[in-house]
């Protein structure tokens, strides 16, 4: 039964890049144009947070775009394991639900996953590959 769903992983896969690659420009957003929330504060290019900004709407384009997925996925991936070390379980614990780390926690992992997955259907990447 399950094995007829193989054929469709690709897709799947695409789906999780897009979505994930979405919602993930969605932080980058706020940050630099306080949209579609308030920032934090004003936008700074040189601090933590401007990098992580540029890092989010950035990365979160290619992710969507499935360009340069497994490089940026990876640097993503790092870039929310620090996040959760850094902003979340120093000051509450190592417990996501506890100090507000699960965004952070399952973007780190999805975007693992992607490192190691690929794009999937439907993006940049494999249409460059195609051409080679």
């Amino acid at each position: 039964m399950f094995d007829s769903l193989e054929r469709h992983s690709p897709m799947a896969l695409a789906g999780l890049r897009v979505i994930s690659g979405l919602m993930f420009m969605q932080h980058g957003a706020q940050k630099i144009f306080s949209f579609p929330a308030e920032a934090m504060g004003p936008f700074q290019l040189m601090s933590q947070m401007g990098i992580g900004g540029v890092l989010e709407l950035v990365g979160g384009a290619l992710i969507v775009l499935g360009l340069f997925t497994r490089p940026v996925a990876f640097i993503l991936s790092g870039m929310m394991a620090v996040a959760y070390f850094q902003f979340h379980a120093s000051t509450g614990g190592l417990y996501p639900l506890v100090n507000g780390g699960e965004l952070a926690a399952l973007y780190c992992w999805v975007f693992l996953f992607i490192f190691f997955a690929g794009p999937g259907a439907f993006s940049v990447d494999g249409m460059l590959a195609k051409k080679r």
